[in-house]
C-alpha cells in the first residue's frame, strides 16, 4: 500500500511540473472521479486512480507539436484521427504512460488511449475514464452534467450513449472533423440503448 501511494504521489509531482494548473487539477479529479467510479462497479481502485491521473498526461502541448511527437515515437494513429488532432494527446498520452512513467498493464494503458474517442466493446475501466472525464467536478459548460453524473452511477452503458450522442451533436454543430471510432463506438452503445428501451417497453 505505501508503495503504491508513493508511486501515485511521484506521478502527481511530475504532472503539477509538466502539465498547466487547470489542466493538473482536473487530471486530480478526474483521478478521484475514476475511484468513486471504480468503487460504485466493483473495478479495481488502484488501475483507477492511476488511468485517471495520467489520462491526460500527453496533454501539455499543441495539436500539432504531437502530432508530430506521434510521428517521431512511431505512434500508430489513423488519417481520420489526423484530421481530428485534438483526439491525438491520447494516443501520446499512453505511449508516455508506458515508456516514461513505467506503466505496462495493458488495461490502464487502453483506458487512456480510448479516453477521449471511445470504441465498442469497452472495458469497465476504459468507460469509467472516458465518462469520468467528462463528469468530474471541474467540468461545468455541458448542459446535460447533472443529468449525466447521476446516470454515471446507474448505467455505464446508457452514461456511454449520452455522452457520445451528446458529443457527437456538438461537433457536428461546429463542423468538426470526428473520429471513426468515435462513430462506431456510438453505434454500438446505441444499440444497447435500442435495445434496452425495447426491454423496458415488453
Amino acid at each position: 500500500m505505501t508503495e503504491a501511494l508513493n508511486l501515485i504521489l511521484s506521478y502527481r509531482k511530475n504532472l503539477e511540473m509538466k502539465l498547466d494548473p487547470m489542466r493538473y487539477e482536473h487530471s486530480l479529479s478526474v483521478s478521484y472521479t475514476c475511484v468513486s467510479l471504480a468503487m460504485r462497479y466493483g473495478c479495481d481502485l488502484g488501475k483507477a486512480e492511476l488511468a485517471g491521473l495520467l489520462h491526460d498526461c500527453g496533454k501539455r502541448y499543441s495539436d500539432d507539436i504531437i502530432l508530430k511527437k506521434c510521428r517521431k515515437h512511431g505512434i500508430f494513429f489513423t488519417s481520420d484521427e489526423e484530421e481530428a488532432p485534438a483526439v491525438l494527446h491520447a494516443n501520446y498520452g499512453a505511449w508516455l504512460a508506458k515508456h516514461k512513467y513505467g506503466i505496462d498493464d495493458p488495461e490502464i494503458l487502453s483506458a487512456i488511449l480510448y479516453h477521449t474517442t471511445g470504441k465498442p466493446e469497452m472495458t469497465a475501466l476504459e468507460k469509467i475514464v472516458y465518462i469520468a472525464d467528462y463528469i468530474e467536478p471541474r467540468r461545468y459548460k455541458a448542459d446535460d452534467l447533472p443529468r449525466m453524473r447521476m446516470l454515471a452511477y446507474q448505467d455505464l452503458d446508457e452514461t456511454m450513449y449520452r455522452i457520445l450522442k451528446g458529443t457527437l451533436d456538438y461537433l457536428g454543430k461546429k463542423k468538426g472533423k470526428v473520429a471513426l471510432v468515435t462513430l462506431k463506438a456510438f453505434d454500438y452503445y446505441q444499440e444497447i440503448h435500442r435495445k434496452s428501451v425495447i426491454k423496458q417497453e415488453d
